[in-house]
């Protein structure tokens, strides 16, 4: 059964495609990563290598056989620093594989959107993903799974009208 799966395991597991739709300002803060870029926003050690990051690894293996992985994010501007962040570090997602594309709050105001983030594999299965305030992944439960059909459909369809509107990110350059 597909909650049995590690989030890696879904991917491996996606046939044609994987999208996601991040809506929050800011994430993971306490990322050592973020905290060095920070620092130093120009530099952040060894982030184009996939051994370094898995993830790069995990998206070239699941791209090549041909699944579509696309990411949409919607933003406030000006754009936070950890956005400032993710934008830095997403050359390295899209050379991997994935598409990505930026669009602002402001554009969205007339788009029904699901109130939590969320992966959905294969327009079949839906990951809402669950953030406390400050960013950090809830201690309660971060991951919530479903295949029911009205939530997979409402799911799809905000992602994809969100994808029509988005900027993709090799012309997006933040505010």
């Amino acid at each position: 059964m597909a909650a049995e799966l590690t989030f890696s395991e879904l991917f491996r597991q996606a046939k044609r495609s994987a999208v996601h739709l991040e809506m929050r300002d800011g994430y993971m803060r306490s990322d050592p990563r973020f905290v060095s870029w920070r620092q130093a926003p120009q530099s952040v050690p060894a982030e184009n290598d996939p051994a370094s990051r898995p993830w790069l690894a995990l998206m070239q293996e699941i791209t090549t056989r041909g699944v579509e992985v696309r990411r949409a994010r919607i933003f406030s501007e000006p754009m936070s620093d950890y956005l400032r962040f993710e934008h830095h570090l997403t050359p390295s997602n899209v050379e991997a594989g994935e598409q990505v594309r930026w669009l602002p709050r402001r554009k969205v105001s007339d788009l029904a959107l699901p109130g939590n983030d969320f992966w959905l594999f294969d327009d079949s299965l839906v990951v809402f993903l669950h953030f406390t305030g400050d960013g950090e992944l809830s201690p309660e439960g971060d991951e919530e799974r479903t295949t029911e059909p009205a939530i997979v459909q409402l799911c799809s369809t905000s992602f994809e009208a969100v994808w029509e509107r988005a900027v993709p990110h090799e012309v997006y350059r933040p505010v």
